[in-house]
C-alpha cells in the first residue's frame, strides 16, 4: 500500500485507491512466464501447421507415385482368337506357329518347346523374367506359386508392348530335369497342366505372377491344339486386390 496514506493520510481518495491496485497487478503479473506461454504456443501452432503441410506432400507424393506405376504396369493375358499368328524360333532352329488365343506344346527329338500367344492388357511394357510348371491342372485356388528365386529364368528378354500381342516360350531338353518325364507324358497323352508367368515393368519393378492353365483339345488321333487361360495374377510387390 502506499506509504504516504498509511503515514498521515486518514481519508481513502481515488488517486490512493488507483496506484495501490496499480501496486498489486504490477506485482501478481508475471512477463516473463506470459512470454514463453506465447513462445510455446505459437511453436506449437507451427507444429501442426508443418505436420499438416508434410502430411499432405507425402499424400501427393503417393499419389503421384501410383500414377506413374499405373502408366507402367504390365497385365499379361491371352491374346484373342483374332490376333495374328506368331512364328518363334528356338535358339536351337526350331520353329513353331502359334496362333491367336492358342499355345503350343510339342515333343520334337526329345526336347520339350513350349509357347504361349499372349496380349499386354496393361498400360506399360511387359518384361517377362521367369517361368515355372506344374505338371497337373491346377483348380484351387490356395495352390500357390513358386518363390520368384525358384522359378526358370529366360535364356533372353522377352517384351510385349502396352495393348500389343507377343509371346511366351520356354524348353526343357534335359531328360533329367525333375519335370521332363511328367511334362513329356502331358505332351504325349494331351493332358492339362499349369504354367506359372513371372514378369514385370521396365523398371524391374511392380512384379506379377500370372497362371495359365494349358487345356488341350484334340482335333484328331495326330493333332492337339492348346488353348492357354487365365485363372489367377499375384502381385509380389504391391497389395494384392484379395
Amino acid at each position: 500500500m502506499d506509504t504516504e496514506r498509511a503515514a498521515g493520510c486518514d481519508v481513502i481518495c481515488g488517486p490512493c485507491v488507483a496506484r495501490d491496485v496499480d501496486d498489486v497487478m504490477l506485482g501478481e503479473t508475471d512477463w516473463t512466464t506470459i512470454a514463453s506461454f506465447a513462445t510455446a504456443l505459437g511453436t506449437l501452432v507451427l507444429a501442426v501447421a508443418t505436420f499438416s503441410a508434410v502430411r499432405s506432400s507425402n499424400r501427393s507424393a503417393r499419389i503421384a507415385e501410383a500414377s506413374f506405376q499405373v502408366n507402367l504396369r504390365p497385365v499379361l493375358v491371352t491374346s484373342r482368337l483374332d490376333d495374328p499368328v506368331q512364328k518363334i524360333r528356338w535358339v536351337d532352329d526350331h520353329w513353331a506357329r502359334v496362333e491367336g488365343s492358342q499355345a503350343t506344346v510339342e515333343l520334337v527329338d526329345g526336347s520339350i518347346y513350349l509357347a504361349i500367344s499372349l496380349r499386354n492388357a496393361g498400360a506399360g511394357l511387359a518384361v517377362t523374367f521367369g517361368w515355372s510348371v506344374l505338371t497337373e491342372v491346377v483348380t484351387s485356388r490356395d495352390v500357390a506359386h513358386a518363390e520368384p528365386d525358384d522359378f526358370r529364368m529366360q535364356t533372353r528378354d522377352l517384351y510385349i508392348a502396352a495393348g500389343d500381342v507377343g509371346f511366351w516360350q520356354a524348353a526343357i531338353r534335359e531328360p533329367s530335369d525333375p519335370d521332363y518325364e511328367a511334362l513329356r507324358r502331358n505332351v504325349r497323352d494331351s493332358l492339362p497342366f499349369t504354367i506359372d508367368l513371372l514378369y514385370g515393368d521396365t523398371e524391374g519393378g511392380q512384379r506379377t505372377v500370372t497362371r495359365f492353365g494349358m487345356i488341350p483339345v484334340r482335333v484328331d488321333d495326330d493333332q492337339t491344339k492348346w488353348y492357354p487361360s487365365v485363372a489367377r495374377h499375384w502381385n509380389l510387390d504391391r497389395p494384392d486386390p484379395r
